[in-house]
C-alpha cells in the first residue's frame, strides 16, 4: 500500500514538472519617457517646486551621464523597458552639441537605447533635408559647416522618428513613420507620434515647402484600424504638443491641465490610454477624460517612469500610472560607456568653445522681459543684427524672443567664450534686410498681440533708435499708441519706406508674422546670427565701448 501511494506522488509531481507554466494575466510594461531635451547632453541648472518634500529649490539636474546611470539601474530590474520621447531631442541647443549639427546628442540618444519619438517642431529648424538626414545618416546638408564635423562620417539616428501629421503634399504619405510597434512581456504596443498642428508658424518656410501638417488628433486615429489588423491593442501617443498646469510636476493625477493639448486629447479613440506629451517644458501627470497626460519637463532634468498594466489575453490597458524622477547626479552607479561618450565630446569641443570673443560692460546680459516686454539681451542682440545689416542700408532691426535661448555669461573678466555667445544663438539664423513700409511697421507691431502672441512669445526685441508705446488696455489691433512709433527721436510715415533687418526665420514669417514676408528689395546677406553677434561684441571692444547692459533701455513703453 505504501509502496502504491509512493508511486502515485513520484507520478503526480512528475505531471506537475511536465506542465506548461500559466501565463499572467496581467502583466506590466515599463515605459521611460524624455521630451525637449534640446542637446542637453551635460548638466544644467532646473528649478523645482519641490524637490523630495524639501520646498522650492534650484538644483544641477540632467546630462547624459546621470540619465544613462537612471536608465542602466532601472533595466537591471526590467530588461525590457522602452525609453521613449516627445520631440524636439534636438534644436536649440547648447554649444557643444549645436555647433557639430547635433550629432553628439543623437549619438548620445543611440547609447541610452531610445527606441522611438516624436518629431517636435525643432527637429525641422533647418528643414526637411537635414531631419532625413539626422534619421538616416550621411554628409549631405544645408549645414555643411557643421554636418559629419564631430566626426567625418555620420550614422544617423537608431531610433526612430515618428510624423503622423507631417504629410508630404506629392505622396499624400507621411514624411516619416506614423507609428512603430515595439514589444515588451509578450505584449505589441504601438507607438503613434506627431507634431503640433502649428509647427509651421515657428520654422523657416522654405525648409518645410511641400509639407502638410494636418490635425494631430486625426491623424493619430486614423492609424488604429490598420494597427487592429496587426494584433496591437495598446497603443501610446507621442505627441509634440502640450499644455499647463498649476499642480506640482509630481502630482498624481492632476485635474487642472489647460492647453492645446487637452483639446487634442479629447478628440482620440477611446482605446488610448496614455499621451506622452511635450513643447510646452512642463512636468504634469494629469487626466483627461480618463486617460494619463503625461509630460517630463525640458532639458532632460526629469524622465517619466510610466508602468501600462496589460492585460494579456486581450491585449488591452487595464491601468496606466508614472512618476517623475529627477535626474541628480549620485543617485545611481555610472554606466562607464556613456561617461567615456560624454568626456569625449567634452575634450573634442572644448578648445572651440573656450575660445574668447570679447569682454563685456557686465558680467551677464539677461534675456529676462521686464513688464513693457524688453529685455537687455533682446536689445544686445537687435543691435547686432542691425549692426550687421548697416551695409544693406539698415535702420531698423527685429529679433524673435525664441530664437535667444539663454543668457549671455560671461567668464572672469566679464570675457565671453564661443560656446557662450553660440548657447544663446544656436539656429545658425542669417541675416536678411527687405523694404517695409511704415504703416506695415504698424501692422507688423500689431501682430504681436494676436492670439495671445504676447504672452507664449513675447513682444519682438527692437534695435537701437526705434521706440514706440504700447497700452494694454486698448483692443487687439490698436495696442500701438498712436503716433509714438519712431526712429531717433521722429515719428515714421505711413507712406514712407524704411529697411528693415531680421533673421531669415522671421523674414519667411516665422512665429505667425504675415508683414515680413511681404517685404521689398530684399538682399540675403548669408550673415549667420551668430557671427552678427561675435563681430558686434569684438567691434565694441575695439572701440573702447564695450557691450552690453544690466537692464533693458526702453525702447519699449507700457502704459501703466
Amino acid at each position: 500500500m505504501k509502496k502504491s501511494l509512493s508511486l502515485m506522488l513520484v507520478a503526480l509531481l512528475a505531471g506537475c514538472a511536465w506542465r506548461q507554466p500559466v501565463p499572467p494575466a496581467v502583466v506590466d510594461v515599463q515605459l521611460v519617457s524624455i521630451n525637449d531635451f534640446h542637446g542637453n547632453i551635460e548638466a544644467s541648472k532646473y528649478v523645482l517646486d519641490s524637490y523630495y518634500g524639501l520646498g522650492p529649490r534650484t538644483v544641477t539636474a540632467g546630462g547624459i551621464d546621470t540619465i544613462g546611470a537612471a536608465l542602466q539601474a532601472w533595466r537591471k530590474e526590467d530588461p525590457e523597458l522602452l525609453l521613449v520621447g516627445a520631440g524636439d531631442l534636438i534644436g536649440g541647443s547648447p554649444a557643444i552639441s549645436s555647433m557639430w549639427a547635433d550629432e553628439p546628442t543623437i549619438g548620445a540618444m543611440n547609447l541610452l537605447g531610445l527606441k522611438v519619438s516624436s518629431v517636435g517642431n525643432h527637429e525641422f529648424d533647418a528643414g526637411r533635408i537635414e531631419l532625413l538626414r539626422q534619421q538616416k545618416g550621411g554628409c549631405a546638408s544645408p549645414r555643411p559647416e557643421k554636418a559629419c564635423q564631430y566626426n567625418p562620417t555620420y550614422e544617423g539616428a537608431r531610433f526612430q522618428y515618428l510624423a503622423a501629421n507631417v504629410i508630404d503634399m506629392v505622396t499624400r504619405k507621411p514624411l516619416l513613420p506614423a507609428y512603430k510597434i515595439e514589444q515588451a512581456r509578450g505584449v505589441k504596443v504601438a507607438f503613434i507620434g506627431t507634431v503640433l498642428r502649428d509647427a509651421p508658424e515657428k520654422l523657416l518656410a522654405s525648409g518645410i515647402a511641400g509639407l502638410e501638417f494636418i490635425d494631430e488628433a486625426e491623424a493619430i486615429n486614423r492609424q488604429l484600424p490598420e494597427l487592429r489588423k496587426q494584433g496591437v491593442g495598446v497603443f501610446v501617443v507621442l505627441i509634440h504638443q502640450g499644455g499647463r498646469t498649476t499642480d506640482k510636476f509630481d502630482q498624481q493625477d492632476c485635474s487642472h491641465l489647460t492647453g492645446p493639448v487637452v483639446d487634442v486629447v479629447k478628440k482620440l479613440d477611446p482605446a488610448i490610454k496614455l499621451v506622452v506629451t511635450g513643447h510646452s517644458h512642463r512636468g504634469y501627470l494629469c487626466k483627461v477624460d480618463e486617460r494619463l497626460v503625461t509630460q517630463s519637463d525640458m532639458g532632460g532634468h526629469v524622465l517619466s517612469r510610466i508602468t501600462l498594466k496589460v492585460d494579456v489575453a486581450s491585449q488591452t490597458v487595464r491601468d496606466v500610472r508614472a512618476s517623475q524622477e529627477v535626474m541628480t547626479a549620485g543617485r545611481w552607479p555610472g554606466d562607464p560607456k556613456i561617461d567615456a561618450y560624454l568626456a569625449q565630446v567634452r575634450e573634442r569641443s572644448a578648445a572651440a568653445l573656450a575660445r574668447p570673443v570679447a569682454r563685456l560692460a557686465v558680467p551677464s546680459v539677461l534675456r529676462e522681459k521686464h513688464d513693457d516686454g524688453e529685455s537687455a539681451l533682446g536689445d544686445l542682440v537687435a543691435d547686432a543684427i542691425l549692426a550687421a545689416g548697416r551695409p544693406y542700408g539698415g535702420q531698423i532691426a527685429f529679433m524673435n524672443n525664441g530664437a535667444m535661448r539663454q543668457d549671455l555669461e560671461t567668464t572672469s573678466g566679464n570675457r565671453v567664450t564661443a560656446g557662450q555667445a553660440l548657447y544663446v544663438l544656436p539656429f545658425g539664423n542669417t541675416v536678411v534686410a527687405m523694404n517695409l513700409r511704415g504703416l506695415q511697421i504698424r501692422e507688423l507691431l500689431e501682430q504681436q498681440w494676436l492670439g495671445g502672441r504676447d504672452i507664449t512669445r513675447g513682444l519682438m526685441q527692437v534695435s537701437e533708435g526705434f521706440s514706440y508705446s504700447w497700452d494694454p488696455r486698448a483692443a487687439i489691433g490698436s495696442k500701438v499708441v498712436p503716433d509714438s512709433v519712431m526712429l531717433h527721436g521722429v515719428p515714421i510715415e505711413n507712406d514712407t519706406t524704411y529697411r528693415v533687418i531680421v533673421t531669415n526665420f522671421l523674414a519667411e514669417g516665422g512665429e505667425g508674422f504675415s508683414i515680413f514676408p511681404l517685404g521689398r528689395n530684399r538682399a540675403e546677406t548669408g550673415i549667420r546670427d551668430i557671427d552678427a553677434l561675435t563681430d558686434y561684441l569684438v567691434k565694441r571692444e575695439q572701440a573702447g565701448k564695450p557691450a552690453g547692459r544690466s537692464e533693458p533701455q526702453g525702447r519699449i513703453k507700457r502704459l501703466q
